[in-house]
């Protein structure tokens, strides 16, 4: 089965074209200012230097920076009300209380606090109060207000109350688009609440973003299905990507490190992808990013729901070093490299010029490196090295040797070796590992819910049920399921034996399977 995969960084936007685990033809473009056009280029260029297979292509990945680019641009985002089904407790903090202010006055919608909500074990608190949603839904409608995000009180645990509330919504008001919290976010309200609003915020330029992505494949001349990646490492369809767009947020790191895996066959590792703006370092397992558990800010938002265990430091292929004072960024140039780099005719001294001079890669012209002074080069080499080293060290959890895997663009960039690592790999093209980790991602289900009065094989057997139903739900073929994530921890001091259990599980795309 041959797979397009397109994964949006800083610098490049980066294709690639496989068979299996053959790589039939990768392409490099700018990443451009409105990204959809440089996703585009990138694709026509790829179709057309591999013709001969265009026909054969069952999908095309893409991996983007659209919706994270939004929020931290403060940029193409909806006015979102909050609906927290909650009293008579959690009142005292309003929704969005601690958002920066700039983010909050573009997309605050209104709060709404009504009665309801559920205790841990699935216990009602108080019955829902569908009269004040109703009237709610009617004040959104006269404000103007076309996307919501709703939050109950334990709605991971049952999200009855707010699948209720949408009902109820969309009677009141049939073109609201609505996000559900238990659908995106883990236990802890605040959260999972900012979570399920910057999601609602994000609902026209996804529909937007999709859109485009759609007439890009349709222009290049291939009739085939199109999946947005996630930060699993996995692939939604589009109309997933539409009503979740947040779960794209940090899928750049993640297709790189999932790239990785793939072309060095080495499950468990350090991954360091070092782009022309940052560098990311993060933790393979099992194949899989190593996910956070704990706060994970976007845009200055407080959330937790699925996203990677990833540290950036900005060093890239394109970041500035100063003759002068020898300072490494942290500004870069960007998708400007290919002009503004001295090897390519331009006058910014970059990484990459540093390691052309120090023979560490053929690119450009070499000779524009030549006025550099080689004991500045060597110590500007050094530094790069100091930073990447403490990067790496500070995302190990054991002093144990692990290998590195060095990936992305500026992999040149990266030491031969390092303290704490058995040694450093350098893929196979390894400049779109990326591009790669895209092309081969998978569909997941994932279920994080408080059991109770269960043994613990019964609890986990159910866990696994459920995040198997979700993952079929979600595309997956459920002939290639597999479990490559179980976690368990007994709730101490709460009655019936309380146990929260989280598994994940992972298959091949159902359509593609079945070709």
């Amino acid at each position: 089965m041959i797979r397009i995969g397109i994964d949006v960084g800083g610098t490049n936007t980066d294709a690639v074209m496989i068979d299996g685990t053959d790589v039939l033809g990768a392409v490099k473009s700018p990443t451009t200012d409105d990204v959809t056009s440089g996703i585009g280029r990138a694709l026509r260029e790829l179709v057309a230097a591999n013709s001969e297979h265009a026909a054969e292509v069952g999908a095309v990945m893409i991996g983007t920076t659209h919706f994270v680019n939004a929020v931290v641009q403060r940029r193409h985002l909806n006015r979102a009300a909050a609906l927290r089904i909650c009293l008579p407790a959690c009142a005292s903090l309003r929704p969005m209380v601690d958002w920066p202010e700039d983010l909050a006055a573009l997309a605050d919608g209104g709060a709404f606090l009504v009665e309801g909500g559920h205790e841990y074990d699935g216990r009602q608190i108080v019955p829902l109060d569908e009269t004040a949603i109703a009237d709610a839904a009617r004040t959104m409608r006269a404000d103007g207000v076309d996307a919501v995000g709703v939050t109950s009180v334990f709605s991971p645990l049952t999200a009855e109350f707010e699948e209720r509330a949408a009902e109820i919504l969309l009677n009141e008001a049939p073109d609201l688009r609505i996000t559900l919290s238990s659908r995106l976010g883990r236990i802890g309200l605040l959260e999972r609440e900012n979570v399920t609003l910057l999601n609602a915020s994000l609902a026209d330029l996804a529909t937007a973003t999709v859109a485009a992505f759609e007439a890009a494949i349709r222009d290049s001349g291939l009739q085939v299905p199109l999946y947005i990646t996630q930060n699993d490492g996995t692939v939604a369809s589009v109309e997933v990507a539409r009503r979740e767009p947040v779960f794209s947020f940090a899928s750049g790191p993640t297709n790189s490190m999932r790239g990785a895996a793939f072309l060095s066959g080495i499950d468990d590792a350090m991954v360091l992808d070092i782009g022309g703006t940052t560098s990311d370092v993060g933790c393979l397992v099992a194949g899989f990013p190593r996910e956070a558990n704990n706060i994970v800010e976007v845009g200055g938002v407080r959330t937790l729901f699925r996203m990677p265990d990833v540290t950036s430091i900005a060093i890239g292929g394109g970041t500035i070093v100063d003759t002068e004072t020898q300072a490494i960024g942290p500004a870069s140039v960007g998708y400007n490299l290919n002009e503004a780099a001295l090897v390519f005719g331009g006058d910014t001294l970059t990484l990459t010029d540093i390691a052309v001079a120090a023979g560490l890669a053929e690119i450009g012209d070499r000779r524009a490196t030549h006025h550099l002074n080689k004991a500045f080069i060597t110590d500007t080499m050094a530094e790069v090295h100091r930073r990447l080293y403490e990067c790496v060290d500070r995302m190990k959890t054991d002093a144990s040797l692990q290998p590195l895997l060095a990936v992305g663009g500026g992999a040149i960039l990266a030491p031969d070796e390092m303290d704490g690592i058995s040694e450093v790999v350098r893929v196979p093209h390894h400049g779109v590992a990326n591009a790669v980790g895209a092309a081969m991602a998978q569909v997941s289900g994932e279920v994080d819910h408080v059991f109770r009065d269960l043994s613990r094989d019964d609890l986990l057997a159910e866990a696994e049920r459920m995040a198997r139903e979700r993952a079929v739900t979600a595309g997956a073929d459920p002939t290639t399921l597999k479990v490559v994530d179980v976690e368990d921890l007994p709730l101490a001091y709460l009655p019936g034996n309380a146990v929260r259990a989280r598994v994940r599980v992972v298959g091949e795309i159902g359509e593609l399977a079945a070709r």
